[in-house]
């Protein structure tokens, strides 16, 4: 029996693809800069080093992002945690950032309630599965 993914992890999982694709963009601006400032005399190869650095991790970030897609659209039961990890990862950043955190917060503060349901849980595997409704 196919299980029929819910419309909220849907959502999710195309936030996901979109994260990952700002991510890898940023990375790839991250890199030229890096390697513009390379020609820099004296100070350029310690800011192109930076600066390319700062590139692989949000590239690297980016396919993550898109791992953790991939795994909430088919219901994996590693991407329902990996998802609630890196909420809870986006909530800590978001209380070191306040006042500007506070978007943060709340957008990971929904996606932990909404990963917690049990319609959900089900979905990854997490819960056991709900009894059909009763009859009419």
């Amino acid at each position: 029996m196919q299980r029929e993914r819910p419309f909220g992890v849907t959502v999710i999982a195309i936030l996901e693809i979109i994260g990952g694709l700002v991510l890898i963009g940023l990375g790839a601006f991250f890199a030229a800069v890096g390697m513009a400032a390379g020609v820099i005399p004296f100070f350029g190869l310690p800011i192109s080093i930076v600066y390319i650095g700062l590139a692989i991790i949000l590239i690297i970030l980016g396919l993550i992002a898109f791992a953790i897609a991939y795994g909430l659209w088919t219901g994996k039961g590693w991407a329902w945690t990996v998802a609630l990890v890196f909420s809870i990862i986006g909530i800590i950043i978001g209380l070191l950032n306040l006042p500007g955190g506070i978007i943060n917060i709340i957008i990971n503060a929904i996606i932990i309630y909404y990963l917690t349901r049990p319609h959900v849980k089900e979905f990854f595997g997490k819960a056991p599965p709900m009894p059909p409704p009763p009859p009419p």
